[in-house]
């Protein structure tokens, strides 16, 4: 999942200047469960947020709610009614869902209150660690489903540097080497001989080729689901 973290309040309250009404918008997917902008967290900033402006003598309103994902335009659009009402929006959405919004409500100011970092997993409680950097043309079956790119911190795709020592990077004693890692992976499942095959290096150009990238299912397109209903 995507996981972010809170901007500061004094960056927010920067950023707010200038404006007497806001809509404080959480998301209840990625960045809920890390705890940075479900209902929750939308609530502790609004309170925040007022606390601040009252205290300060400064005229501000502000709004909130929360959608499933600000990312999916059936969840955004039923917004439309509240937005108007605004002059900003404030989202705690990561970078995808502020974009999103905006290109929705392209006549309202649409504001990041989240910083996106990483894709990540929750290791434990409070604990999020990243594991893909969506580098488009994944190398998992290769490396024991470790990912060298996003786990080693010099991103080798054929095993370690010289500065690892007792399994740990160079970087820091709290990072694990990821082709440590690896290496006791593919040993425990008996597959060490994958090693041997070289990875080629990473064509950046062609996971970047110009423009924002893009997916497309020609079969589940609307167009598609409207001639099937013909």
């Amino acid at each position: 999942m995507i996981m972010g973290e809170k901007k500061p309040l004094s960056e927010i309250r920067e950023m707010l200047k200038g404006y007497k009404k806001v809509l404080v918008l959480g998301c209840r997917t990625c960045v809920a469960i890390c705890m940075a902008g479900g209902d929750k967290e939308v609530e502790l900033l609004s309170s925040q947020l007022r606390i601040a402006s009252k205290k300060d003598g400064e005229e501000l309103e502000v709004l909130e709610d929360a959608v499933e994902r600000q990312c999916d335009p059936e969840y955004i659009e039923p917004l439309r009614e509240k937005v108007e009402q605004c002059d900003a929006v404030l989202s705690m959405a990561c970078g995808c869902g502020v974009q999103f919004m905006a290109e929705l409500y392209s006549d309202k100011p649409v504001l990041p209150a989240i910083n996106t970092d990483f894709i990540g997993v929750t290791e434990r409680t409070g604990v999020w660690t990243e594991r893909c950097a969506q580098c488009g043309n994944c190398v998992l079956h290769l490396t024991g489903g470790i990912c060298p790119i996003a786990r080693c911190s010099k991103t080798l795709l054929n095993g370690p540097c010289g500065g690892s020592q007792d399994g740990k990077c160079e970087i820091s004693p709290d990072i694990d080497c990821a082709w440590q890692l690896i290496y006791d992976r593919m040993a425990g499942l008996g597959q060490l001989d994958r090693l041997e095959e070289v990875i080629p290096a990473k064509d950046w150009s062609a996971s970047r080729d110009g423009g924002p990238r893009k997916i497309v299912r020609e079969d589940v397109t609307d167009d598609v689901k409207e001639e099937a209903k013909k």
